[in-house]
């Protein structure tokens, strides 16, 4: 298929899917599922080992599209956010973020989930969705197994930013390097992995993330349960969404 949102260059044994929504890659519906089909589509090719995930030098994605999160749009979109996540823990393939610029809310959960992150030090991470009266479900799934409760529970509470060197020290992240060397960094991953069997990386991917799998599985049900069924019919929640649209700040009535 034509893609709007990304593109994919497939140049076996790598798979290059770069996010294209100027300016800050925006992670729309459509981006969702055009992220799938591609991950669908790399899944199936025997030949490819590695995919690299990127953005542009000004952002890696600066999340989701807060407009997808109104009442109507909300479950839809959970679906298919969530989707990509699922397919991206049970592929085979060895996944590699190239972080640069923004990497917030569900760009930084996507980046989180690869297995191999590179990022700029000066990239700008977050996980600032408690800012619009909402939790990210995927960081608040599987942050604290990477960075540890603590600083996970800090991270998602406080909503703050922090820079990518700080993303390397708290283990979300291999690598933080300048902007300039991200993607040579990348590369030279690259090259360490195709010299490898592919199928001893799918084989031993699935056994690294073999009881992983299983708790973020049964925790993403859980989180998305509570965000439908619980955040989503708070008052704040839906203040907090039109605030951001409306470019005001928001009202809390702590209900």
């Amino acid at each position: 298929m034509a893609f709007q949102r990304i593109t994919l260059e497939l140049d076996a044994p790598v798979a290059r899917l770069t996010l294209v929504h100027p300016s800050l890659n925006v992670i729309d519906i459509p981006m969702m599922e055009e992220l799938s089909t591609a991950l669908a589509e790399i899944e199936l090719r025997a030949d490819l080992s590695v995919v690299v995930f990127a953005g542009s030098e000004k952002a890696f994605s600066a999340g989701v599209d807060v407009a997808a999160h109104t009442p109507e749009k909300i479950e839809e979109m959970l679906t298919k956010f969530h989707a990509v996540f699922k397919a991206l823990v049970a592929s085979r393939k060895v996944s590699i973020a190239a972080v640069r610029g923004h990497c917030l809310g569900g760009g930084a959960e996507l980046a989180m989930v690869c297995d191999l992150v590179v990022t700029s030090e000066d990239a700008t991470w977050g996980f600032p969705e408690i800012s619009l009266g909402c939790f990210p479900p995927v960081a608040a799934t599987a942050l604290a197994a990477l960075v540890g409760q603590k600083r996970a529970s800090e991270l998602i509470l406080t909503g703050r930013t922090f820079a990518g060197h700080d993303a390397e020290q708290f283990g979300l992240a291999n690598y933080s390097v300048r902007s300039s060397q991200v993607m040579g960094k990348v590369a030279d991953l690259i090259e360490q992995l195709t010299k490898l069997s592919p199928a001893a990386l799918a084989v031993t991917k699935k056994a690294i993330y073999a009881w992983d799998s299983m708790h973020f599985d049964k925790g993403l049900a859980r989180a998305e349960k509570v965000y439908l069924e619980e955040l989503m019919k708070t008052d704040d929640a839906r203040e907090g969404i039109a605030a951001f649209i409306e470019k005001r700040a928001a009202l809390w009535k702590g209900k």
